[in-house]
């Protein structure tokens, strides 16, 4: 890897957990069970969900870049999330997905208490 694409990809892994951080600081102002972060779910595969509550079988995967051709709007990072998604769904979780606006709209957040009181 150049150091360039290093660099890169440090920016993108900053941008991903300032978007994540933005979804925590309301699940903790709604007093929402807290969450555990990055837990994998599907050994020996390394897929991890962002936000997971397990004792709910609930989780939620924050979608960045999904305006600006992310890699989760491109043909392979959606078939890869795909896979993951039907993986999960396999071992009984229950996952949100949600973008950026979603967290700015509040969406987010309910859909998570939602999900929490279901």
């Amino acid at each position: 890897m150049t150091p360039a694409e290093v660099l890169e990809k440090e920016r993108a892994r900053a941008r991903r957990e300032s978007l994540e951080l933005s979804l925590l600081r309301p699940i903790r102002a709604h007093r929402l069970p807290e969450p555990l972060r990055q837990v994998r779910f599907a050994t020996p595969r390394r897929w991890a969900f962002d936000f997971a509550w397990p004792e709910f079988m609930l989780a939620c995967e924050v979608d960045g870049g999904t305006w600006s051709g992310g890699r989760h709007t491109r043909g392979a990072g959606y078939a890869a999330d795909c896979e993951k998604m039907n993986e999960a769904l396999i071992l009984g979780w229950r996952v949100i997905r949600v973008t950026g606006a979603h967290i700015k709209s509040g969406a987010a957040v309910e859909w998570i208490r939602r999900g929490l009181d279901a």
